[in-house]
């Protein structure tokens, strides 16, 4: 039976009330009576009607319909208005920067992409997430006023308190690049920065609902490879909200040894698996991909031709894909062993275009290895967020600040 956050009654903490409520509300799909909310609630019926009054004031959740159950009067239900509300995503990835728009749901309404500009200059920037962010928003013929926030997703390592880019390894010309309060002035919206294997996490457990698994790891496989982790229903961002780097984990590199980059037969993962050597050895191995790129939009469209092949089961695509899901399989067994975790989830930008042949590899190499210690299952699947996962999470990043409860707010401020 699936566990449900209970409410206070308490007059002063009427804004935690809201939370659980609605989040009740957004948790069920085919709506909710004002009985059935106070018993998944724990709230007594008088605070759920004065609740549910506000809210349908404030239009983010409608009565729609009744029910008879019974021998009592029919019960009116109430559904989430997802309309009436929305988050914008961003996600800065070294190739490009992906936005996207959510509503109370969690659909994506809208979405669009910018080259990722060069932080030389951080103003310039400012300008183009801002303007890009304009004009999604009005694209979509939203009223700003509905706009809940942004979330950003970027490369670590980040200064969540201050709100500062800090020097990702693959962006190298971005350095303490003041982005959650600059971009917060530029559009007016609150903002919140978070790291992208944990906003990846954020939006994996904010979509799942009272599906999401407690205890998950999830494997980001971007420019970089990362692991986001949950544990207890809550994202595990670490003393400086920098966890998740896993790249140096080192693991035998199986058919990508010996590749011409001269590397051993064991080696870190993050390097084995890094998607402008795997086009290099895809070239290598007589893949025509366009050539040995030079650049990270280079390699963006050369893992493009990467997934083509795969498509149309190049035995030499396939194989390479195969081998890769192995070795991010190999790492992640030191991670089911070290959490005791019984899900494993994957994603990332580079991940949607080699899953069909890296996914049972993956599994294979998992719930196979010789060296996983737990004795309960591993589930194995890959996200269906795509590949604006960290984007999407991003937004899930101001839903779940908005609509999850929290128990701390029930804490007295001095």
């Amino acid at each position: 039976m699936a566990e449900h956050r209970r409410g206070a009654n308490l007059p002063s903490i009427g804004g935690f009330n809201r939370t659980v409520v609605l989040d009740a509300v957004r948790r069920s799909p085919d709506g909710l009576s004002r009985v059935e909310l106070a018993s998944r609630t724990g709230l007594s019926a008088q605070t759920v009607s004065n609740v549910t009054r506000f809210l349908i004031e404030a239009g983010m959740i409608a009565e729609s319909g009744t029910v008879v159950s019974g021998r009592g009067k029919p019960r009116t239900i109430l559904r989430l208005e997802a309309g009436s509300r929305y988050a914008v995503g961003v996600h800065v990835d070294p190739a490009v920067v992906t936005y996207v728009l959510l509503d109370l749901a969690g659909t994506v309404i809208a979405s669009s992409t910018t080259s990722t500009p060069t932080a030389d200059d951080p103003s310039e920037v400012v300008r183009t997430i801002a303007t890009s962010i304009d004009e999604l928003v009005s694209g979509a013929r939203v009223d700003v006023e509905a706009v809940l926030g942004v979330g950003i997703a970027s490369p670590g390592p980040i200064d969540v308190d201050a709100g500062v880019v800090l020097d990702p390894p693959f962006l190298p010309r971005w350095r303490d690049v003041p982005l959650r309060d600059a971009l917060a002035e530029a559009t007016g919206y609150p903002v919140l920065l978070e790291k992208d294997v944990t906003a990846a996490v954020v939006g994996e457990m904010f979509l799942a609902g009272e599906s999401s698994a407690r205890n998950f790891a999830f494997v980001y496989f971007g420019t970089g490879f990362g692991v986001g982790l949950a544990v207890d229903h809550e994202p595990v961002r670490g003393v400086g909200s920098n966890a998740g780097d896993a790249g140096h984990i080192m693991v035998d590199q199986l058919g990508l040894a010996g590749t011409p980059d001269g590397e051993g037969a064991r080696g870190e993962v993050g390097a084995a698996v890094a998607p402008d050597r795997l086009v290099h050895i895809a070239e290598a191995r007589g893949l025509a991909l366009g050539g040995a790129p030079a650049d990270v939009a280079a390699v963006d469209r050369a893992w493009d031709a990467l997934g083509a092949a795969i498509d149309a089961e190049d035995p030499v695509a396939v194989g390479l894909a195969a081998e890769a899901g192995a070795v991010m399989g190999n790492a992640v067994v030191l991670i089911v062993n070290l959490l005791d975790i019984d899900r494993v989830v994957f994603g990332g930008p580079f991940w949607s275009r080699i899953a069909s042949a890296a996914l049972p590899a993956a599994l294979a190499a998992i719930v196979d290895s010789p060296l996983l210690v737990p004795k309960h299952p591993v589930l194995v699947t890959e996200s269906g967020r795509g590949a604006d996962v960290a984007a999407v999470g991003a937004a899930c990043l101001v839903l779940d600040a908005a609509l999850s409860p929290r128990a701390s707010a029930l804490l007295i401020r001095r």
